[in-house]
């Protein structure tokens, strides 16, 4: 009986790590773009992501019986609570530990690591063409296909906004919360350039970009911010659509609960852990990746929303965190301000996790066991 009490903490606490490290990462560009602040983003982050996990019972299932392990090593091996149990506890202090230094890192990876690391010490068999065509291939290619995506469709949206006829502008927020537009000096200084106003600011780090102009008679800068909103919407409700049955299945295979308690369980725990502890992850997506305007975090959210939803309807169990950060990549390479220190942090975050859940689940197994 203690151990069903363990794979129902482990899955709790996987959701409650996943939605730390994982419901901040749709609106993170709402964030890092100053297009709103950090806490109407995570309340945006909140309702999204809740939605998408209430859909997920009728749009994911598949989901569940691929991360219940079936397939990828014995049956028995599977319906065993220690199993659950270890692959839950491994994947989720592999996700908390990377949340609490900052780094965004992939549950999908914790988890296929906490299954074969327990599969191992339980000395069942792995079922290697399994792994590799429902785990390795779309997890290596998710992030390269959301690069390139990104990337190929901010040069598309640039060419079709000027092509309109709106323009970019450089502003700053004045003390009564307007924005104000600025001319950048050779010295790197900005002068305020509305009629009337003689105001130099020499400190630039606060200073955005902002679209002037209208399309089809519609403010540019306007439709674009209510565009960003429902993008960065679409990837909560994406990720959360693609997440959500992936750590249930753990919760289902060794309890008696029905799928939808155990979804709306696993719900519950990833909205307080996002609400508790995302900043860092905001932080590190917003802001340390590279510089975003409103036109570029909302082509990264619909790159990410798009894929992410493909393959959820597809079962196909890819990464919401590769792909996300992926597009911000892509952006970045096109705009020449990728802060490759920061993303070969994530990277190396990246190649860990697997490993690491591996070892902490196969250990954990070996206890229970």
């Amino acid at each position: 009986m203690y151990v069903i009490l363990f794979v129902i903490i482990a899955a709790l606490w996987l959701a409650y790590s996943n939605g730390a490290n994982d419901n901040i990462k749709g609106v993170a560009t709402l964030y890092g773009s100053d297009t709103t602040s950090y806490k109407r983003a995570l309340y945006w982050a909140t309702i999204t992501t809740f939605a998408g996990s209430v859909f997920s019972i009728f749009a994911a299932r598949r989901l569940v019986i691929t991360f219940s392990g079936k397939g990828l090593v014995s049956d028995a091996l599977v319906g065993s609570p220690e199993f659950a149990a270890a692959v839950g506890l491994g994947a989720a202090m592999t996700i908390f530990i990377a949340t609490r230094i900052g780094m965004p890192t992939s549950t999908t990876h914790a988890l296929i690591g906490g299954l074969l690391g327990t599969g191992v010490a339980a000395r069942t068999q792995i079922a290697t063409g399994v792994l590799v065509s429902k785990f390795a291939i779309p997890m290596l290619t998710s992030p390269i296909l959301a690069i390139l995506s990104a990337g190929c469709l901010y040069i598309f949206f640039t060419n079709l906004r000027r092509w309109l006829g709106v323009t970019k502008e450089t502003c700053v927020c004045v003390a009564d919360g307007s924005f104000q537009p600025v001319r950048i000096t050779e010295s790197g200084a900005m002068v305020m350039s509305s009629p009337g106003l003689d105001l130099t600011v020499d400190e630039t780090a606060r200073c955005i970009q902002r679209y002037h102009g209208a399309a089809v008679g519609v403010h540019a800068q306007s439709s674009l911010d209510a565009m960003h909103y429902l993008s960065a919407g679409a990837v909560c409700f994406s990720r959360a659509v693609n997440d959500t049955p992936k750590i249930a299945a753990l919760l289902l295979m060794a309890t008696a609960l029905s799928p939808g308690i155990g979804i709306a369980l696993i719900a519950v725990a990833m909205i307080l852990g996002g609400l508790i502890h995302s900043k860092r992850i905001a932080e590190t997506m917003g802001n340390r990746i590279t510089d975003l305007n409103t036109g570029q975090g909302f082509t990264a959210n619909i790159t990410t929303a798009g894929l992410v939803l493909f393959a959820s309807n597809l079962g196909v169990p890819v990464s919401t965190t590769h792909v996300s950060c992926g597009s911000v990549f892509g952006i970045g390479v096109v705009n020449r301000q990728c802060r490759w220190t920061t993303v070969t942090g994530i990277l190396g975050t990246w190649i860990t996790t697997l490993p690491a859940a591996g070892i902490f689940s196969a250990s954990l197994y070996l206890l229970l066991a």
